[in-house]
């Protein structure tokens, strides 16, 4: 026994764990008294109470206690309680992780063989954003098949976009179409605060078995405690990077990060922190930065994570803090219209509001000129729709408008696209093509 305390104190593994006891419970949290001296922020602890071993994150320091957030809902800690300090959290992806679904804790929730897991010295989660210096530039476009995003909010390897709409309007089947893009070797989703019963639905039917033989799954439910809902992101971006330092294009679906947000705002009102924001501590509008620059080109002689957000507005308010705080962090946005939605057309993108920064980038000269046509048309044709309805709009008059009244409902008609439809290898080709059947048809008639 004393051969193996001297080996393992040599190997640089301490033969005590610190630990201390639990001097006080709420509903979310509870204090820990023993631990302030050799406690970190997000040092993870292990929690023994009367039924199983538990764990939690220290999310508060204090000078003669610390905060844990548990990871599961518990109402077994009771005052006395034995707690340890066990480190920070590590994940070691590895290459057999693609085609699993994870919790956030990195641990297999598929009914699968247990992980495999890379040397420790591979976890790279704590590590910053790539300088800005030494990042990749962002120039290689890529085609997502959905057609409405390839023409007028075109995306570029390395690049993240925000996909902002109200709940219910058609957003993560617009996320999931976009992650069945061929163009990456590795696609990471995390799902954040989804309704239980859809994540199977997701991943077998929207994702599909394909698509899933090359996705790592980060699930973390709207029952499941703040903490968990705050670390998944952390835990899908920490298997992202693994891949981009391997050399894939990798492609991060998050869903959603305004529930990343609310989870945020849930541990730290409970550490103690004073609102700022409709109710948001200023350390939310600190850490959704600090997640989101670790996606996007890696340093040079790596790959890229293309990260696609989707940001949940909430009351349809597209000026709520998160969402605009978000909005300036990403390189572009795509817009979901409820009212869009409402006249069926899918997905609900409404091109006049969604930009991308790095179009310029992905669109050829003459691509540019006819989009940029297209949105004037769009554009002059909303916005007369109500003198149309009204009855006061007479053809002839002019000429711009009677185009724009000819060709903008043939234009939605080619948008228009279900996850069943083929992805759209060349959406402007279609687009023309869709365009001529229709004027043949009319001059037939």
């Amino acid at each position: 026994m004393l051969e193996s305390v001297w080996h393992r104190f040599h190997a640089g593994q301490p033969p005590l764990k610190r630990g201390g006891r639990v001097a006080e419970v709420s509903a979310t949290q509870y204090k820990v008294r023993g631990l302030s001296e050799v406690a970190r922020l997000g040092d993870l602890v292990e929690h023994r109470g009367h039924g199983a071993v538990r764990r939690g994150e220290i999310v508060r320091i204090g000078a003669d206690a610390v905060v844990v957030a548990p990871f599961e809902h518990s109402t077994d800690t009771g005052i006395g309680d034995v707690v340890f300090r066990r480190g920070p959290l590590t994940v070691m992806p590895h290459p057999s992780w693609r085609g699993r679904v994870i919790d956030a804790l990195a641990r297999p929730i598929d009914g699968g063989a247990p992980l495999l897991r890379m040397p420790q010295q591979a976890d790279a989660g704590h590590d910053p954003a790539p300088a800005a210096l030494s990042r990749q530039r962002v120039d290689t476009p890529f085609v997502t098949g959905v057609r409405v995003i390839d023409i007028f909010t075109p995306l570029c390897f390395g690049q993240r976009l925000g996909v902002f709409a109200g709940s219910g309007v058609g957003k993560s089947t617009l996320l999931a179409m976009l992650a069945a893009a061929d163009a990456f070797d590795t696609v990471v989703v995390a799902l954040v605060g989804e309704r239980g019963r859809e994540v199977r639905e997701f991943l077998e039917d929207t994702i599909g078995a394909t698509s899933m033989a090359k996705t790592v799954a980060v699930v973390a439910t709207s029952d499941e405690s703040a903490m968990m809902r705050r670390r998944a992101p952390d835990t899908a971006m920490r298997v992202a990077e693994h891949f981009r330092d391997q050399g894939h294009r990798v492609l991060l679906v998050l869903d959603s990060i305004t529930r990343f947000a609310h989870a945020l705002r849930e541990v730290a009102t409970g550490a103690g922190e004073p609102p700022v924001a409709r109710g948001y501590p200023a350390s939310v509008f600190t850490d959704l930065p600090k997640l989101l620059e670790r996606a996007g080109p890696g340093a040079e002689g790596s790959g890229s994570i293309t990260a696609i957000i989707s940001v949940l507005v909430d009351g349809d308010d597209h000026n709520d803090p998160v969402a605009d705080s978000v909005r300036g962090i990403l390189d572009g946005h795509v817009v979901l219209d409820r009212t869009i939605a409402e006249q069926g057309r899918y997905p609900p993108v409404n091109p006049l509001s969604s930009i991308s920064r790095l179009a310029g980038k992905a669109w050829s000269p003459e691509q540019q000129v006819l989009v940029t046509r297209l949105k004037s048309m769009i554009s002059r044709f909303e916005d007369t729709r109500d003198i149309r309805l009204l009855g006061a709009y007479q053809g002839g008059v002019d000429a711009e408008l009677d185009m724009a009244v000819r060709q903008v409902p043939l234009i939605y008609e080619a948008l228009t696209q279900s996850p069943k439809d083929r992805p759209s290898p060349d959406p402007f080709a279609d687009l023309a093509r869709h365009l001529k059947v229709k004027q043949n048809v009319d001059a037939g008639n």
